[in-house]
């Protein structure tokens, strides 16, 4: 077969993430709410009944299922879930910047407004309280950065003959950028930081 042949294979199909099919999937809200016409930002504490980072401060959301027409169906629907409001609660969702990891996971993030967050009742089951932040706070206070480093550990049977340099190719040192926001006693820090940051660039 020639090259021209080969090529036609797929001149039809349409670029996609290299492996989407088989990365986790989640959609997470980024709530906003007015008080006394301040504009907040509603947070979660993870109950600590959960087995994932309990205790930890979080935005609603999480893993889509195979019923979500969409990502923004998913962050209405665990918002929903999660804070016991109404879908008609939620109104004007913007799409953020979503997130691919290394971990195997793409994170879509959205940007909207609950409505009567009097009606707030979070499922105990998933959240152990919510409070909120002025957004305010954010426009106003950079967050700390730190970094973490990640190393290459090669499994036992690694074929290292296979590879130039063996035992001692030299494997590149990366590392992770950790944000860390501290509010009164709260520390809001990891994805839900980035998420933060990336958020209040954008509506500065």
């Amino acid at each position: 077969m020639k090259a021209a042949q080969i090529l036609d294979k797929i001149s039809n199909r349409k670029p996609a993430m290299m492996g989407y099919d088989a990365f986790k999937k989640s959609a997470i809200l980024l709530p906003l709410l007015d008080i006394d016409g301040e504009t907040h930002i509603l947070f979660e504490v993870r109950s600590m009944s959960l087995r994932s980072q309990p205790g930890d401060i979080c935005l609603p959301g999480g893993r889509m299922d195979q019923t979500d027409e969409s990502a923004q169906y998913c962050a209405i629907r665990e918002t929903t879930e999660e804070l016991g409001i109404s879908w008609l609660d939620i109104e004007n969702l913007q799409p953020l910047d979503y997130i691919v990891s290394d971990f195997g996971r793409v994170i879509y993030p959205f940007a909207g407004v609950i409505k009567h967050p009097e009606r707030i009742a979070p499922n105990p089951s998933e959240v152990g309280e919510t409070f909120t932040v002025p957004l305010q706070f954010f426009l106003n206070n950079e967050p700390l950065k730190h970094l973490v480093k990640l190393q290459a550990l090669p499994e036992e049977d690694f074929p290292y003959d296979l590879i130039v340099g063996g035992k001692d190719y030299n494997w590149q040192v990366r590392h992770i950028e950790e944000l860390f926001y501290q509010y009164e006693d709260r520390t809001i820090w990891g994805l839900t930081a980035k998420i933060l940051h990336h958020f209040v660039t954008l509506v500065k």
